[in-house]
C-alpha cells in the first residue's frame, strides 16, 4: 500500500528534545530558534528529512512553526489540527491559534528584546519582514539549522529520478512555456524559482521526493531570453537532457548560490515563497509573483481532458467502494480496513500512480478531527448510527483528484440530517453559481456558508483549495475562502468542500473537485464575461443524510441532475453489482 499506518508522531520525546534545543541554545547564545513546517523550496508539503518540526513537537499536520525560547516553547496550527494538535504534543509546548495570534504577536511577548535564530533557507523572506515588523528589538540571526544539529537519524535528503510528462498530458511543449513567461521578464533579466511544482509545470517534468506529490526538488533560474538554468541533484536528471534539450542548461545544485552571486541586471524572487538565503546571495532582487504560478492554475485543454478521464477512472473506484462498504454489517469494519478497502479499488485502475494524500478516514468523533489520520494506535471500528468521513484522492498520470463524501453507518439521527443537508445546499450554491470575471474566492465563499450560518453553525477551514495537473493537491495562488484575494480564471481546478464538526461527535464534509469555465451569455446580460463551474467528481452524495425539506426547489434539481449525469456516466463502467448499487444511490428525491 502507499498509506502505512504506523505512528510517526513522537510527543512523548517531545520534552527531551526540547530540553537538548534549549540547552544548545545557550550554549550558542542565543535567546530562542524558529522551527517551521518547511523545506528550502517553500512547497506545502515536505520530505522525511525535512520534517523537523514532527521530530521536535510529535505534531504531524501539514502547516504549522514551533518557537523555542530557552525557558519556553510553543506550537502554532490553525483550526484544522485544533484537535490533532492536543493529541500530538506534549504539555512542554503552548498550543497557539494561528494565524489568529501571529509568531511577532507571541514573541513581542515572550521575547520583547533579544536575538532570535532562524535557518535561512526555511524563513522566507515575507515571513522574516513580518518578524522584524513586529519584533523591532529582538535580532534574527542567521544560522545553521539546529535540529539538524541534533538528529541523529534524520533521514538523508530524497534523490528519486525525475521524469518527463508527456506532451499529450502537458498540452503545451516546455520550450513554448519558457519563451512565453520569459516575454514578461525585463531585458537582461532573469526571475528565480523556488517552488517544485513551478518547476515540474514549466518543464514538463515529474519527480518523486516528495510522498503524494509527484515532484522533484531543485531549483531554477528563468532568464529573459528564454533560457532555463535547473539546479539538481544529479540523480534525479540523468534521464532528463534529451527532452530538455539546448534551452535548459543542467547544473548541480551547489552551484546555485555561486550563479546567482554572478547574475547582472534585476533579478526577480516571490517574497512569500523564496528563502532568505537566496535573496542574500543575490544582494537587491526585485520583487515579483512566481511566474509559472498563475499560468500553472489556467489549466489547459489538454490538461482538463486528462483531469476528467482521472475523475471518470476515480469515480469508478469510488463507486466500488461505497457499494462494498454499505454491504457491510455495522461493527465489522475498522477504519484500517475502509482505507484499504478504497486503495485496493483505486489500484484496482492499473492506472494508479500515488495516492494524493494520506486518506483521512474517521468515524464518529474522529470525523471532527479535519485532517486525520488513522494509525494503529487510533484506530477504531465503525459503529451503527455513527457518521464515517472518507476523504481521499489519487494521483494518476493524466489528472490529480480529491474528493470527500460522508456516509451514514446505519440510521443517521435528525442533527446529522440536518447539519449534512446544510452542508450539502452550501456545495449546491457553488457549483450552481454564476459570476462575474474578476471575482475571487472570498468573494463566493459566504455562499457556501450562509445554510450553516442560519443554524448558528460553520467551519474553520476554507471552502475549497486549488488542485494541481498530476501535481500538487493543494495548488495556489486561488482559493475558495475568506483570504482569497486572487480572482478566479477559466481553467483553474478548485475543491469545493464546506463541512460542519462537533468535537468529540461527528464531523461532515462533501467535496467535489469543480473547474472555472466561461458562461453562456444571457439575453439581457449586461455584464461582458460570466463565468461558473464545471463538477468534476462523479461521485453520489449518501441520500440517507439528506433532509429533503431543507432543499429548494432548485437545489432539489441540481441534486437530483447531478445524480442522473453520475449514473449515466459512471454506470457503463462498473460491474453488475456495483451497477446495480448506484442506481440505488443515483434514484431522485
Amino acid at each position: 500500500m502507499f498509506q502505512s499506518f504506523t505512528e510517526t508522531a513522537s510527543p512523548d520525546q517531545g520534552p527531551a528534545r526540547l530540553s537538548a534545543l534549549q540547552a544548545l541554545l545557550k550554549d550558542r547564545g542565543f535567546d530562542g530558534f524558529l522551527i517551521p513546517r518547511a523545506d528550502a523550496h517553500q512547497g506545502e508539503y515536505v520530505a522525511a528529512h525535512d520534517d523537523r518540526l514532527a521530530w521536535l513537537t510529535g505534531f504531524t499536520g501539514s502547516a504549522g512553526w514551533a518557537i523555542a525560547l530557552t525557558d519556553r516553547a510553543a506550537v502554532f496550527t490553525d483550526s484544522r489540527y485544533t484537535v490533532q494538535v492536543k493529541a500530538q504534543t506534549a504539555d512542554v509546548f503552548e498550543r497557539v491559534a494561528w494565524p489568529d495570534t501571529t509568531l511577532g504577536q507571541w514573541l513581542a511577548k515572550a521575547l520583547p528584546r533579544g536575538g532570535l535564530a532562524y535557518d535561512p533557507w526555511l524563513l522566507t523572506v515575507a515571513q522574516k519582514r513580518d518578524l522584524e515588523e513586529a519584533l523591532p528589538k529582538v535580532t534574527l540571526l542567521a544560522s545553521d539549522n539546529l535540529i539538524d544539529a541534533l538528529w541523529e537519524d534524520q533521514p538523508a535528503p530524497p534523490r528519486a529520478p525525475a521524469f518527463v510528462q508527456p506532451l499529450d498530458l502537458a498540452g503545451e511543449p516546455h520550450t513554448d512555456k519558457i519563451a512565453r513567461l520569459a516575454k514578461d521578464i525585463a531585458p537582461n533579466s532573469a526571475a528565480v524559482i523556488t517552488l517544485p511544482d513551478s518547476i515540474a509545470w514549466l518543464l514538463n517534468i515529474r519527480g518523486a521526493d516528495i510522498p503524494r506529490n509527484p515532484v522533484a526538488h531543485g531549483f531554477a533560474v528563468l532568464h529573459a531570453d528564454a533560457r532555463v538554468d535547473l539546479f539538481m541533484d544529479p540523480a534525479k536528471t540523468e534521464c532528463l537532457a534529451d527532452h530538455l534539450g539546448d534551452s535548459v542548461r543542467i547544473l548541480p545544485v551547489e552551484a546555485f548560490l555561486p550563479e546567482l552571486a554572478s547574475l547582472a541586471g534585476p533579478v526577480q524572487i516571490d517574497a512569500a515563497t523564496c528563502p532568505v538565503a537566496v535573496a542574500d546571495a543575490l544582494g537587491q532582487p526585485v520583487e515579483a509573483r512566481d511566474p509559472c504560478v498563475l499560468p500553472k492554475a489556467r489549466k489547459n485543454t489538454a490538461e482538463l481532458d486528462g483531469t476528467r478521464a482521472a475523475h471518470l477512472r476515480d469515480a469508478t473506484a469510488m463507486v466500488r467502494f461505497l457499494a462494498w462498504l454499505d454491504d457491510q454489517p455495522a461493527g465489522r469494519l475498522t477504519e484500517i480496513d475502509v482505507v484499504k478497502q478504497l486503495e485496493s479499488e483505486r489500484r484496482a485502475t492499473n492506472a494508479l500512480r500515488d495516492i494524493s494524500f494520506d486518506t483521512i478516514c474517521g468515524a464518529g468523533e474522529h470525523g471532527a478531527i479535519v485532517h486525520y489520520r488513522v494509525t494503529e494506535g487510533t484506530n477504531r471500528a465503525v459503529q451503527e448510527g455513527e457518521l464515517l468521513l472518507v476523504d481521499s484522492g489519487g494521483q494518476y498520470v493524466d489528472g490529480t483528484t480529491d474528493i470527500t463524501r460522508t456516509i451514514a453507518i446505519g440510521t443517521p439521527s435528525d442533527e446529522h440530517r440536518d447539519a449534512f443537508t446544510r452542508v450539502l445546499k452550501g456545495m449546491i450554491a457553488l457549483s450552481r453559481l454564476r459570476f462575474p470575471a474578476g471575482k475571487s474566492g472570498a468573494d463566493i465563499d459566504v455562499l457556501a456558508r450562509a445554510s450553516l450560518w442560519e443554524a448558528g453553525l460553520d467551519y474553520g477551514h476554507g471552502t475549497g483549495h486549488g488542485v494541481g495537473a498530476y501535481l500538487c493537491v493543494h495548488e495556489g495562488p486561488a482559493s475558495i475562502s475568506p483570504k482569497g484575494r486572487v480572482p478566479l480564471e477559466a481553467g483553474m481546478i478548485l475543491s469545493n468542500e464546506p463541512g460542519f464538526y462537533r468535537e468529540g461527535e461527528y464531523g461532515i464534509r462533501i467535496e467535489n473537485l469543480i473547474v472555472v469555465e466561461d458562461a453562456p451569455a444571457l439575453p439581457r446580460q449586461s455584464v461582458a464575461q460570466m463565468l461558473r463551474f464545471e463538477t468534476l467528481t462523479l461521485v453520489p452524495i449518501d441520500r440517507r443524510l439528506i433532509d429533503p425539506g431543507l432543499l429548494t426547489e432548485a437545489e432539489l434539481i441540481w441534486l437530483n441532475g447531478y445524480h442522473q449525469r453520475v449514473l449515466d456516466v459512471v454506470g457503463p463502467h462498473v460491474d453488475d453489482a456495483a451497477a446495480a448499487w448506484l442506481a440505488l444511490a443515483c434514484a431522485p428525491l
